[in-house]
């Protein structure tokens, strides 16, 4: 409120504001309020009194319910009711001192001092506690009276008002010219918004607007983002004292101009919100000082005057005078008004000190939800409770001990005691063994075991949990093992990559895969797939038809799939990553639907089962690889990814691979029976609920699982209502691959594979009897003896026999009754019964365990994924040229040979099994494995760009003609620009030096090819730009000249196409055998997610390189060559493609095609030099030349 246009008379009350108080009665207070009150020497009331004992209220009527004295003689400054309590705060005039009552029988609760001379010009209430407002101060204290902050403004602010915008924004005004906006949990001053008309004294907020009342009687209206004035209404040509807003009306009360100086306005001014202008005044009977919508039944306005009236009436229609009654203040002012947030209560403040309470019933509520309020715990001293001596655990703290200062008898003598500090924990054996030393100080990494600054003691001598599993170590390999790992072997951890200066390139993946298969990076969003993508690459049928599969589909995962396993084939150990198959697979709708879609907190942290979570992400995979393979041939009705079922799944080759079709009856128990076909691409295993222990094999348990028999409730169409009925599920053909999921989601699950377990090695000793050797060393003339013709091992070890309760082979026979037999298969079985192939004629079946994926429990990581898998012939002989089976470990990019019992042993703790594949034998025979690559000469042949507004004026590239198809050996001159997705983390150690923890996600934004050769050589014939639906966070316009909307469709004017035209454009090229010229290849290759042969890729950056030399740039390398000044204000990448062709012909000529290497290595010392002079960087241009204005050009501007 603005007190300058309060009533003159105030002035006399002055002393009384800003001295103390005597002892003495005020004479301008009613002598009857303070009948049997007794003052303190200072002369304040010690304790509120109320005015009535019994006041008799009617229903719907406000009337006078208390009155209570806050500081005797000391004007109320403002008053709030609490939006979270049942309270009422008041502060002071001049004295800086807040008082809270309780409840609608205002009693007292607490009373502290905010400031020490200030008055309180502001309450508002949080959760937590009280914010107040003075001068050029703004404290948030708890209700009891402690502060949580002390915030001091500018001694030369003057603050009248505060608005919290939100739980943790808040707005100070007053009578300079601006607005200060704070933070409350940082308490810091975060934004200053100037105000063109200064003194801001009232502030109020809707969904619209902020709104701004000026001492000069206006009101000003503005944007809720950027606090710029939309509106201003010129309410008073004096002062304005108040305003309120609801709903699309704001009205207004205030003082005008008049010849003797400023006069209450007996007119409110109410505009319409909606139309911005005003309507009718509003006359009323009293001098308005403050107003309130009070929104019960009606928009109803209250109006109250400073001597004590208060009017009700309609803002848009006309005031009554019998509407108007009487507040009866002690001194003759009133000096604040609230509403509570139920609007059941009105709270006045007067100049004397004393707080009115007004309601509309007898016990009203200040709040419609109002929390329980906490008070302070009675004194128990002076009621002591009985102490029981025969309680041994009775706390003799309760007996309060007197301060005294001779011995307790508690105290000790030293010779009875002795100090006996903590010792210190032994240094970590890591550090020791990394620790180097100067002189007598030796210096050492953190592990990073432990949490910074902070080491744990060991309260007992012999602590079995004081190993540390807080944090995976740096490399799982190469290292001693630490004796606190001990439980998860060291291949089995989860791996990270360690990144540097240079990113990948320095990272040494060989020392975690000797072998030429390609292992998968683990750093992109939801890589958790990565063990099961390794799994469906090495199912040969798999791998061939994915690869033959081609579609016009934007987002196809077989597609996707398809170049992955292309990569995966191409790569001579080096590994790769899915990021495209990734990326595709996040924009599926069905995938987010069922939680398959993880945020990076979530993968970090291991939250949720990864076990369920990679089970859901199999069935899902198998469903739609079904389904987009299918609509390649015939479209089908269902869509769905969840399930199980489909309508037919010999459509498509993965429905031939892995479809099982069913039987599912339905037997009531009346009799009747219900037979429908389906077919399922997986199993989930059953488990029986026998608790005595059993023994089970893995076949009983299997048949169990797919000859599943059940009781439900069933919809009956005999008995026409839902009946018990037992489902039953027979098999009427065998799939080729048999998929199963584990589902070993709890500790019972996990105890029945464990007791299994046992029971196999019972089983498995009594069967060897003490043939068993302890480890598995041989002398070399044993090996004959324990050894079969064919070399396989007879006689295990114990250690092979532990944890093993899964077969490596299953035998399947389909029986006349259309019933099923499963039993465990061995290597000795079939010199009993035959061939396996032999047998398939007449329904029996065998299979061979492909692939096991398990679930790795490690607290420090959160566990991780991994796989088994039993790689083939023909994987063997085109990657090393040699023919037989192995079985490796899949850990991400860690590939690593394993002993076969390794594949099928879990030990529970920490090695769960999630999903199993078992193949039939001799499948491969069964289909045709030839590849033919489905990418044709066509894609490189003009098509429409998704930009709407892209003109032929704006086209930069002409596509090749049908004479000008690249042959083997054709030079491509290529460059990409990229986005950032999301940015890069890193931590800052406490030596300075930065560790990236995870790198920025990048996305390719362009994509420029130029012709090589020719007469058109340098001309550009793809140039793409790149859509994605993704996030964008940083378009690095200054490194890759793409601009907002760019890559929009709606808005660009770029020959916009999509990730998946582009990519197969570069397939193409890179499948004809053309040579791309670039800078900087490898970096584009890897984020477009492309696997090229060294042999086809010819890169400047190395070209011009000495060993252990840094890499130069483009725009060196063209300015010192070439003479030309490229990448000026952004990079583009046709002139970038283009430079680098020009310095591939440069190396030519120099190094005379490659058969003079001295004298080239004399040009690139003379560049060093150069460079070094330089500081390696290129003069500023006077007149500045590219490529682009090149005469070459001129064609493609033509276009």
């Amino acid at each position: 409120m603005n007190f300058e246009g309060l009533d003159p008379g105030l002035a006399e009350y002055a002393p009384a504001m800003h001295s103390a108080l005597d002892p003495v009665l005020d004479a301008h207070l009613n002598p009857s309020l303070l009948q049997n009150v007794e003052l303190d020497p200072e002369g304040v009331a010690l304790e509120a009194l109320p005015v009535q004992e019994s006041v008799h209220i009617m229903e719907g009527v406000y009337s006078e319910l208390h009155s209570v004295v806050a500081e005797v003689g000391v004007p109320v400054s403002v008053s709030h009711f609490d939006l979270h309590e049942e309270m009422l705060w008041v502060g002071s005039h001049g004295q800086g001192h807040a008082t809270s009552f309780f409840g609608p029988a205002l009693e007292r609760y607490s009373s502290f001092q905010v400031n020490g001379g200030d008055d309180i010009r502001q309450i508002q209430s949080m959760e937590n506690g009280i914010l107040f407002l003075t001068k050029n101060n703004l404290k948030y204290m708890a209700r009891g009276g402690l502060i949580i902050f002390d915030y001091l403004l500018d001694e030369s602010e003057d603050m009248h008002s505060l608005l919290l915008t939100d739980s943790s924004t808040l707005l100070v005004g007053g009578l300079q010219n601006h607005i200060l906006e704070i933070d409350l949990n940082t308490v810091q001053e975060t934004q200053k918004y100037a105000v063109e008309t200064p003194g801001v004294t009232i502030m109020r907020q809707t969904n619209r607007f902020f709104f701004c009342g000026h001492t000069s009687g206006k009101v000003s209206l503005r944007d809720l983002r950027t606090f710029k004035v939309e509106h201003e209404f010129d309410a008073f040509t004096g002062s304005l004292s108040d305003f309120d807003v609801h709903g699309n009306l704001l009205a207004s009360c205030g003082f005008s101009s008049r010849l003797t100086g400023l006069a209450c306005d007996r007119f409110l001014k109410v505009y319409d919100l909606r139309m911005m202008r005003a309507i009718t005044p509003l006359q009323v009977h009293v001098d308005p000082a403050f107003l309130r919508f009070i929104p019960t039944y009606t928009s109803r306005l209250a109006i109250i005057s400073q001597s004590g009236q208060c009017q009700f009436c309609e803002p848009t229609g006309l005031a009554n005078p019998a509407d108007i009654f009487h507040v009866n203040p002690v001194g003759p002012l009133l000096m604040t008004f609230d509403v509570s947030a139920s609007k059941q209560a009105l709270a006045f403040g007067d100049s004397e000190g004393c707080v009115h309470l007004w309601t509309d019933s007898p016990e009203p509520s200040f709040n419609p939800y109002s929390r329980e309020t906490e008070f302070a715990l009675p004194c128990l001293v002076d009621s002591l409770p009985p102490l029981d001596w025969s309680q041994d655990l009775l706390p003799l703290s309760l007996i309060p001990v007197p301060l005294t200062t001779d011995t307790l008898l508690s105290d000790w003598p030293a010779a009875n005691s002795a100090p006996a500090p903590r010792r210190a924990p032994p240094v970590d054996a890591e550090i020791l063994r990394t620790m180097k030393k100067v002189g007598f100080i030796g210096y050492a990494p953190n592990p990073r075991t432990r949490l910074r600054n902070q080491i744990p003691y060991r309260l007992k001598e012999l602590d079995s949990e004081f190993d540390s599993f807080s944090q995976v170590t740096e490399s799982p390999i190469g290292r001693e093992e630490e004796p606190h790992l001990h439980m998860v072997s060291k291949k089995y951890r989860k791996v990270t990559i360690k990144y540097s200066k240079l990113g990948l390139e320095d990272f040494d993946f060989k020392h975690y895969n000797k072998t030429l298969f390609a292992g998968l990076e683990p750093h992109i969003p939801n890589a958790y797939c990565n063990c099961m993508i390794q799994v469906l690459y090495f199912l040969e049928p798999v791998r061939c038809l994915i690869q033959n599969h081609l579609c016009q589909k934007e987002f196809c995962l077989a597609c996707e799939l398809g170049f992955l396993f292309h990569m995966l084939d191409l790569s001579r150990g080096d590994p790769c990553q899915g990021s495209n198959f990734l990326r595709a697979f996040r924009t599926i709708p069905e995938a987010s639907a069922l939680g398959l879609i993880l945020a990076d907190s979530d993968e970090a942290s291991g939250k949720g089962s990864l076990a369920r979570l990679i089970q859901r992400w199999n069935r899902f995979i198998l469903t739609q690889l079904h389904q987009d393979m299918q609509e390649l041939e015939v479209p089908q009705a269902y869509r769905g990814a969840g399930g199980s079922s489909f309508c037919s799944s010999g459509d498509s080759v993965i429905g031939q691979l892995f479809s099982c079709e069913m039987e599912n009856c339905s037997l009531c128990r009346c009799g009747s029976e219900t037979v429908r076909a389906s077919s399922t691409l997986l199993f989930t295993l059953s488990y029986p609920e026998d608790k005595t222990g059993k023994n089970y094999d893995f076949a009983q348990v299997l048949k169990r699982s797919i000859c599943l028999e059940q009781n439900t409730q069933a919809w009956c169409d005999n008995c026409e209502k839902y009946q018990p009925t037992i489902q039953t599920r027979n098999i009427r053909h065998l799939p080729d691959i048999l998929v199963i999921n584990c589902e070993v989601n709890s500790s019972k699950e996990a105890d029945f594979w464990r007791m299994q377990a046992e029971f196999a090695f019972k089983m498995a000793i009594k069967k060897h009897g003490g043939e068993i050797s302890k480890n598995k060393e041989f002398a070399l003339a044993d090996w004959k003896e324990l050894g079969s013709p064919d070399g396989i091992l007879i006689c295990p070890s114990i250690e092979e026999l532990k944890n093993v309760w899964l077969p490596f082979s299953i035998r399947m026979k389909m029986t006349k009754n259309k019933g099923l037999d499963v039993c465990n298969w061995t290597d000795g079985d079939e010199v009993q019964w035959g061939p396996a192939r032999a047998e398939e004629e007449h329904g029996v079946y065998v299979y061979d365990l492909m692939a096991t994926v398990v679930h790795i429990l490690d607290s420090r990581t959160g566990g991780s994924l991994v796989a088994h898998i039993k790689v083939g012939e023909t994987y063997h002989q085109r990657k090393e040229g040699v023919t037989h089976q192995q079985w490796y470990l899949f850990n991400d990019f860690l590939i690593e040979p394993i002993d076969k019992h390794e594949a099928v042993q879990f030990d529970m703790n920490w090695k769960v099994p999630a999903i199993l594949y078992y193949v039939k034998r001799n499948l491969n025979s069964r289909y045709n494995l030839n590849i033919k690559n489905p990418i044709e000469p066509n894609v490189l042949l003009a098509e429409a760009s998704l930009a709407r507004k892209q003109r032929k004026t704006h086209t930069t590239f002409i596509p090749l003609m049908l004479n000008e198809m690249p042959q083997v050996g054709d030079l491509v001159g290529l460059d990409a620009e990229f986005v950032t997705l999301n940015e890069e983390e890193a931590e800052l150690r406490s030596d300075g030096t930065k560790s990236t923890i995870k790198p920025s996600q990048m996305s390719v934004a362009r994509i420029t090819c130029v012709r090589g050769q020719g007469p058109n050589e340098g001309i550009p014939f793809i140039d793409d730009y790149i859509s994605t639906q993704e996030q964008v966070v940083d378009y690095l316009t200054q490194y890759s000249g793409i601009k907002p909307g760019d890559l929009d469709a709606k808005i660009s004017s770029k020959h916009l196409t999509t990730l998946k035209s582009t990519y197969l454009k570069l397939r193409f090229l890179i499948d004809i055998g053309v040579k791309f010229v670039g800078h900087g290849l490898q970096k584009d290759f890897r984020v477009i997610n492309l696997m090229v042969p060294k042999d086809q890729v010819l890169d400047t950056v190395y070209l011009f390189h000495m060993p252990r030399k840094r890499m130069i740039s483009l725009r060196f390398l063209a300015w010192y060559f070439l003479d030309l000044k490229i990448q000026g204000e952004t990079h583009d990448s046709i002139e970038d493609a283009r430079t680098a062709l020009q310095l591939y012909r440069k190396y030519l000529e120099l190094s005379k095609n490659g058969t003079e290497p001295e004298s080239f290595h004399k040009v690139l010392k003379g560049l060093y030099e150069k460079g070094r002079k330089m500081d390696w960087k290129v003069p500023e241009p006077e007149g500045q030349t590219s490529p682009k204005n090149a005469a070459v050009f001129s064609s493609v501007l033509a276009l």
